[in-house]
């Protein structure tokens, strides 16, 4: 499995030299991993977390990684290896496909752990892909993950916090409002 992985990312490096390809399944693989964490949990598989834990924790950790890799592709002006634009650094795609990897091995990898390696699978095929795609280098979708990881252990921390059995937070949702009381 460890060759097939270095082989992997030296065939995506070896890919880079090649022109723009494109944009491909790489744009809808990178929400495969979180839909599937609301999917399982809708067809009854039981997760780590109730349902509004895992809406805050999920919530948490998709704006904390979108909203890191925006501000560190808008901060380092990285040229993509196809040269279109200067923000290569780091890969959102990446970022978002294993943070949504990690929230999954978090809320279903005790149950089974083919449910992580299939989500860490995905995000990694995402990876490779933009790598292949010629639209990012090693560097970025490296980055990239270990950003999408780091931010959703984050979210899951800010979301317990709030949403935690003995957390001083509460939060309610109805129809029309969302209010969040603070205990002292």
């Amino acid at each position: 499995m460890i060759a097939a992985f270095f082989m992997a990312f030296s065939w995506g490096a070896y890919a880079q030299d090649k022109a723009y390809h494109g944009d491909g399944p790489d744009d809808v693989l990178q929400y495969v991993p979180y839909a599937s964490l609301f999917v399982l949990k809708a067809v009854g598989v039981e997760s780590a977390s109730s349902w509004k834990r895992l809406a805050v924790n999920a919530a948490a950790s998709y704006v904390f990684t979108a909203g890191t890799a925006w501000v560190l592709k808008h901060s380092i002006h990285e040229t993509r290896p196809d040269g279109t634009d200067r923000r290569s650094f780091p890969s959102a795609h990446s970022a978002i496909a294993f943070a949504g990897a990690h929230a999954l091995h978090k809320e279903y990898g005790r149950i089974s752990p083919w449910v992580s390696v299939a989500g860490y699978g995905v995000a990694a095929f995402t990876a490779i892909d933009r790598v292949c795609r010629n639209r990012h280098h090693w560097y970025d979708v490296a980055v990239g993950a270990a950003i999408g990881i780091g931010t959703t252990e984050l979210g899951y921390w800010l979301g317990d916090k709030i949403t935690g059995e003995h957390s001083k937070y509460q939060v309610s949702m109805t129809p029309t409002a969302l209010s969040m009381r603070i205990a002292f």
